[in-house]
């Protein structure tokens, strides 16, 4: 006989989402800023090589973490369902599933770093290379991951919109919330809009982070927050109500 697998309550979903949150925004802010931003010269494919070459622990380090961060995107895709599906199962299955495929581009795009590390390793398939070419050839391996990442953002954008709706809609949260959060999901879309159309986008890059970054570390701190306050709540017991069942007159009992 089969046992069924019960889902897990929206208090307990928002405490898993709330928890995975917390490690995400850890895990990406170590690999991507303490260690990509500050080992990758754009402009310099030498400086770059060296720079993995004197940390390929650390670039190590950072691929896990990466690769953490895609398998809790998609535990958090499914917990936020279960948090949000009251509000419109619909809607709120295409906000996941715009999340998980958001992440499946970041596990794409994490296989990159490892053909950086074959190319700094430069072992028996890569004999015949020379140093230049395998400085270039992590410059490209760089790139194309931050290409496919930026690919998965647009994803995780509209993910970030779809749960600004649903916010806004159903009173779930403050609307103001469910707003930013909207706001956030567009810059990341507008932001790889303008990577993949403008020639230039190097000369306004800062400006193009700060659109980004602004309203959505305000937006998920806050959702974070809001999640792991929702999953504290303890459900109350229901109240136990004692009332006089009438009694028809004709067979209430007379007097002795």
């Amino acid at each position: 006989m089969l046992t069924p697998l019960h889902d897990p309550t929206p208090t307990r979903a928002a405490r898993l989402a709330g928890v995975a949150y917390v490690a995400l925004f850890a895990l990406a802010i170590f690999a991507n800023f303490f260690v990509r931003v500050r080992l990758v010269d754009p402009g310099d494919a030498t400086t770059t090589f060296e720079n993995l070459a004197g940390d390929e622990g650390l670039l190590r380090l950072a691929l896990v973490a990466f690769l953490a961060v895609f398998v809790l995107d998609v535990v958090v895709a499914w917990a936020l369902h279960h948090v949000l599906r009251p509000a419109g199962v619909a809607i709120s299955a295409l906000a996941a599933w715009f999340r998980v495929v958001s992440a499946v581009f970041l596990g794409m795009a994490s296989v990159f770093l490892f053909v950086v590390l074959e190319l700094l390793d430069g072992g028996a398939p890569l004999a015949g290379l020379g140093r230049a070419p395998r400085e270039v050839g992590a410059v490209l391996a760089l790139g194309a991951f931050n290409a496919t990442w930026l690919i998965g953002l647009v994803s995780f954008g509209i993910h970030l919109v779809l749960v600004g709706v649903i916010l806004v809609r159903s009173a779930m949260a403050p609307r103001v919330l469910g707003a930013l959060l909207a706001v956030a999901g567009v810059a990341y879309v507008l932001d790889t809009g303008a990577y993949s159309l403008l020639g230039t986008y190097a000369d306004h890059e800062a400006a193009f982070t700060a659109m980004v970054a602004i309203p959505s570390v305000a937006a998920e701190l806050w959702f974070t927050g809001w999640l792991l306050s929702l999953g504290r709540r303890r459900r109350r017991p229901p109240a136990v109500v004692s009332a006089a069942v009438p009694v028809p007159a004709g067979l209430a009992p007379g007097p002795a």
